[in-house]
């Protein structure tokens, strides 16, 4: 009996010792809800892109498949538009191809209106979107890139949009477009347009390559680069290509991503674009519209070894928090996906290997790449998504895989990323060929959610399910004397002792349109804020005791009056 009471002593001792593991294990690991929730299927999103994948393998079949947020009939609701590739010679489509407009229902659902949008017709191959109200009459507009044209589409403030990019001037004929940003380049209120064109192509010039004895496609160093396209808004419905004015038409390389941001702080809005296998442009406004490429000082334009990464997608953001914005460039396999750390003065400090980023992304492939607060604790996280070009690298690499994960990094604070991804949800332990990707608050609950693209396959629609459990305050800026979409606009919130400063870029990610609202997350505080904004047009608005939780839509205040008499 004294054995048996022993071991009776032994087993308690065991059970009270594992229900107190248990319940000391962190909320976080054992009860959390998961960060992101994939609800493309219950949104009722069916579209899928179609790249025309054929035995030729042309390049431009792995690369496509835009999309955007914005706001297409001003209900308040983020819509979403999405780009499809094409056919080519050899790779034909079961099913008739279209864009895709999905209308937000306000109730976790989208409704396809893309006919009745009269957006429903491929012209072209179809790679990005950039969506800006070019005109200023209060309502989005489309731009859609591709090959061998590009598209303007006018909002007509019912639902529908009509092409006007012949009236416009901005065709872009014969190109192959990539990426787009709409800015204010010269600061006069109307939104400029830069594109972004990769290389020169045709269909009737397949290039012939082999991987492991299998037809595969071509380094991208097998098509010889574009330069940049630049049309300036001439403020009546019409632009101007100013591309040679400009000196764009002199930087030849493969381009893809771009953002358009303030990289000096001197009021006027900079251009970063990342380039495939050519030097990365960073681009300063001269002021007299033309800008100084200063890539290779700052040592964006080139890796440690003087060679040109594949750059695809590039973002902004400050990510430590001294209020000057930083630089995320997706990159191939091997590269590291680069982080930049902006300065005051150049070069800016190479943050790849000290953020971590090197590590997590050494296999990976990147395509669209975005600064987010997801948990809204005031700390700038990162977004990518990856996804290989050719199936057949499988069978020469171990370590690289054709469909790749996307990454949710959360950012301590410092620019130091962790992989989140046991809590970020199931989308983010299954792999994709993840291309573009927008982030916006579609649901209008003051966190930011997000939707990438996968080639030749359908969209993933994330909703954010933690943001909100954080206070934050939402910013919807309208112009009148500069832009109306507030483009180029630095926002300073004043919390708890926090400085946090955030910009309304243009462009951004890979063939993606973005939210123009801002968000800043506040952490936990529930004290009202102040907050600077310096307008586009360089007028200073200050602002006290804004509440939390809630957007505030501010109109530019007229131009301070001169106290200069005649």
């Amino acid at each position: 009996m004294p054995r048996l009471g022993t071991i009776t002593l032994i087993v308690f001792l065991m059970f009270v010792i594992a229900v107190w593991k248990t319940a000391s294990i962190p909320a976080t690991a054992s009860a959390s809800k998961e960060i992101f929730t994939d609800i493309t299927e219950q949104a009722g999103i069916t579209w899928q892109q179609f790249g025309g994948e054929s035995p030729d393998r042309f390049l431009i079949e792995t690369m496509g498949g835009g999309v955007a947020f914005f706001d297409a009939d001003n209900d308040g609701l983020l819509d979403m538009f999405f780009v499809n590739g094409g056919e080519t010679p050899h790779g034909k489509s079961p099913l008739p191809l279209s864009n895709a407009l999905y209308r937000n229902l306000g109730n976790g659902r989208f409704e396809n209106v893309t006919a009745k949008a009269g957006l429903d017709k491929l012209n072209f191959y179809g790679m990005g979107v950039a969506a800006a109200d070019f005109d200023n009459d209060g309502y989005q507009d489309l731009y859609v890139t591709g090959y061998p044209a590009s598209a303007l589409y006018h909002n007509n403030h019912d639902g529908t949009f009509t092409d006007v990019t012949d009236k416009a001037g901005v065709k872009n004929a014969g190109k192959w477009a990539a990426g787009a940003a709409w800015f204010d380049y010269d600061r006069d209120g109307f939104l400029d347009l830069i594109v972004t064109n990769y290389a020169q192509f045709s269909f009737e010039d397949p290039k012939h390559c082999e991987l492991n004895r299998a037809r595969a496609y071509c380094a991208q160093t097998a098509y010889i680069g574009l330069p940049l396209t630049l049309y300036h808004n001439n403020g009546d419905g019409t632009f101007s290509d100013v591309s040679r004015r400009s000196g764009f038409d002199k930087l030849i390389g493969r381009g893809l991503g771009v953002v358009a941001i303030d990289v000096n702080d001197d009021g006027w809005p900079d251009l970063f674009i990342a380039r495939d296998a050519s030097p990365n442009l960073l681009l300063i406004n001269k002021h007299d519209g033309t800008f100084e490429d200063v890539a290779l000082d700052a040592d964006v334009a080139y890796d440690q070894n003087g060679t040109a990464k594949s750059g695809m997608g590039v973002d902004a953001g400050d990510v430590n928090g001294d209020g000057i914005p930083d630089f995320v460039v997706t990159n191939f396999n091997d590269q590291y996906h680069s982080l930049f750390g902006g300065s005051k003065s150049l070069p800016f400090s190479d943050r790849t290997s000290a953020s971590h980023l090197a590590n997590l992304t050494r296999s990976l492939v990147g395509w669209g790449a975005k600064f987010l607060d997801y948990d809204n604790d005031g700390n700038l996280d990162l977004l990518l998504v990856n996804g290989h070009i050719n199936p057949e690298i499988e069978s020469t690499r171990a370590d690289v895989k054709y469909k790749e994960p996307a990454l949710l990094l959360r950012n301590n604070g410092d620019g130091v990323f962790e992989d989140m991804r046991e809590l970020a949800g199931t989308t983010f332990q299954r792999s994709y060929l993840g291309r573009a990707l927008a982030i916006g608050d579609f649901d209008n609950d003051g966190d930011p959610d997000a939707i990438f693209t996968t080639l030749n396959g359908p969209p993933v629609l994330l909703r954010n399910n933690v943001g909100h459990d954080s206070s934050w305050v939402g910013f919807s800026l309208q112009g009148t004397v500069s832009n109306r979409d507030a483009i180029g606009a630095k926002i300073t919130v004043n919390s708890s002792g926090r400085s946090l400063t955030r910009w309304i870029a243009g462009g951004g990610s890979y063939l993606a349109a973005h939210d123009k609202r801002v968000l800043v997350g506040l952490g936990p505080t529930a004290k009202p804020v102040n907050a600077d904004i310096r307008w586009p047009s360089g007028i200073v608005q200050h602002l006290s005791g804004l509440n939390p939780r809630q957007y505030h839509h501010l109109v530019e205040p007229a131009p301070p009056v001169s106290s200069n008499k005649p």
